[in-house]
């Protein structure tokens, strides 16, 4: 096994125990349960949004602009934090070193202070510029709109940068809850605006109105965690010394994770311009598509990783020792990820509409719009299994302090990547003589495809550095065939509601026949008429095969109903 180390090597390390398997299953429950409470929230905020804004050219400048500066909080927020500063901070906390674990804290939050607000202020300069590049297809007013929201939401997205440095302390204790509660506040305060204003205002002043507030979001959204912080820390001191050698080796692993995440965002910014070359229509749909296939990546992925990864980076000993039990939280972590990802991807191909239609459709966000977005999530669910999974690979590097095995697949991943969309995105469509909008199928498509890749490269590398690891062979056809049976009944529900009751109005059968058009029926009831029976015949198809998550959920919710009895 060969890890990066630091320059100096620390002394020795004594052998510790390793954590207890349960406490990794609790922690991803309380990263689930916040993420859970978050991206209900954000759902709600995506609701009131698609009613005042819907798919209008306002509400794709508003995501578009809103999308520009959180380039920082990707950059230096919490995917940069979990690979460079937990490892370290979570490793001094596991050899009781608490002196040097605050140390570096406040040493991290000093130079993260001093480089987000540099970039912020470059960010506001150079706002013009930005809008140009990540958007080309704005033009005049449009453009105009875009520079002035950027601008605007700059400085809440530092805010939201020392928010992540918070989860980074926070996790490290195995304080899961809170860090991913706190957007809760984030959400609530636009949801605020939206509701006060979306009633009084004219589509631009709205956007403008809802700017202010993410910025009060994003400051309340910080300000919730300091306190918890502060009590966990014996003393902080922010400073900007880089004496201490665990500082210097957080910032070793900062550089190659901080390019690995712009790499990252290069592709999300290549999906951005694409689909605001396409049309307005497409770019927003793209980025409400992305707020609900993130669901699931967030409650499974993210959870397991986020949670895995202190536990991961205070692993010590001898190699093979570190090796067995690195490879029993990631074999674990697979396994988790799949049995709740899988289902999830099948919905979005099977039920796409009735998803989108259950979240989204009010107000100027009509059936139409919700048949568009179904063609967008059956492209990301393609690959929704690797980007969940891959997350946890990610994170054994990160635990093992090589960031730069992450970042050399990520490049691979932008590069391939970059040029199906191109292909796929502003191609294809032409090539095949379909409407050009359905070029955003396109993009999506190929984030899913290269997703595979990404996974599949970091998976061959641990396999050479640890052993045999990652999902079991043969778990993911199990899974599949169960969630592909559950999907056929949801989608023989959904003709049978249609047929009785006619389909939804303002939906046209074009690329899916009449048979799949959604019923006339509240989306949500229609959603729940559906959903039901898709995951009773998931769990039951999913328990008869043997896979014993299955069986886990079922004896919990029987032991359930008859505490109701």
């Amino acid at each position: 096994m060969t890890t990066s180390s630091p320059e100096s090597p620390p002394p020795p390390i004594a052998p510790v125990a390793p954590p207890r398997p349960e406490r990794s299953g609790g922690g991803a429950a309380l990263v689930a349960a916040g993420i859970l409470a978050s991206r209900l929230m954000g759902l709600v905020r995506e609701r009131v949004f698609a009613h005042y804004l819907g798919n209008s050219e306002v509400a794709a400048v508003f995501k578009a602009a809103l999308r520009i500066p959180n380039f920082l909080q990707n950059l230096f927020g919490e995917g940069v934090l979990s690979g460079s500063f937990i490892p370290v901070y979570a490793q001094l906390l596991g050899r009781k070193d608490t002196e040097t674990a605050d140390r570096v804290a406040g040493a991290v939050f000093g130079i993260l202070s001093l480089v987000t607000a540099v970039v912020v202020a470059l960010g506001m300069v150079f706002t013009p510029l930005l809008v140009d590049a990540i958007a080309p297809g704005f033009q005049g007013q449009e453009r105009e709109l875009a520079v002035h929201l950027v601008r605007i939401l700059f400085p809440g997205t530092g805010m939201l940068v020392l928010s992540a440095w918070c989860l980074g302390i926070l996790n490290s204790h195995r304080r899961f809850l809170l860090s991913y509660l706190a957007p809760v506040v984030w959400n609530l305060v636009i949801i605020a605006a939206l509701v006060a204003a979306g009633g009084r205002y004219e589509e631009e002043a709205l956007v403008s109105v809802l700017a202010y507030a993410v910025v009060l979001g994003s400051f309340l959204q910080f300000a919730v965690q300091v306190p918890s912080v502060l009590k966990l820390m014996g003393r902080f001191r922010p400073t900007l010394s880089l004496a201490a050698e665990p500082v210097r080796q957080v910032l070793k692993n900062f550089g190659p994770v901080v390019l690995g995440r712009g790499v990252v965002q290069f592709s999300a910014w290549v999906d951005t311009a694409f689909a605001s070359l396409i049309s307005t229509r497409a770019l927003s749909s793209l980025l409400y598509a992305q707020t609900i296939y993130l669901i699931p990546v967030s409650l499974f992925g993210m959870a397991v990783s986020a949670a895995e990864l202190p536990e991961m980076s205070r692993a010590t000993g001898e190699g093979a020792d570190v090796a067995a039990r690195l490879r029993q939280r990631i074999d674990g972590g697979a396994r988790r990820i799949c049995f709740w990802v899988v289902p999830s991807a099948a919905a979005f191909l099977f039920l796409g509409d009735m998803v989108a239609a259950a979240l989204l459709q009010t107000g100027r966000f009509d059936a139409a719009d919700s048949r568009y977005l179904w063609y967008l999530l059956m492209g990301a669910a393609l690959g929704l299994v690797a980007s969940t999974v891959g997350r946890l690979y990610a994170s054994a590097f990160y635990a093992l302090k090589d960031p730069k095995t992450p970042l050399r697949f990520a490049v691979v991943r932008v590069l391939v990547g970059t040029l199906g969309a191109w292909v796929l995105g502003l191609w294809l469509p032409g090539w095949l003589g379909v409407p050009q909008h359905l070029g955003a199928l396109g993009l999506t498509l190929a984030s899913g495809l290269v997703a595979w890749l990404e996974a599949g490269l970091l998976r061959r590398k641990l396999v050479k550095q640890l052993g045999p690891v990652g999902v079991p062979s043969g778990l993911l056809p199990r899974l599949w065939g169960a969630a592909a049976v559950a999907g056929l009944v949801a989608v023989g529900v959904k003709v049978g509601l249609t047929s009785l009751l006619g389909p939804m109005p303002g939906v046209t059968a074009e690329w899916g026949g009449s048979f799949l058009m959604p019923p006339r029926l509240h989306p949500v009831l229609g959603f729940a008429a559906v959903a039901l029976p898709f995951g009773a015949v998931y769990f039951g198809m999913s328990a008869a095969l043997g896979i014993p998550e299955a069986g886990t959920v079922l004896r919990k919710v029987g032991r359930k109903l008859r505490l109701v009895r």
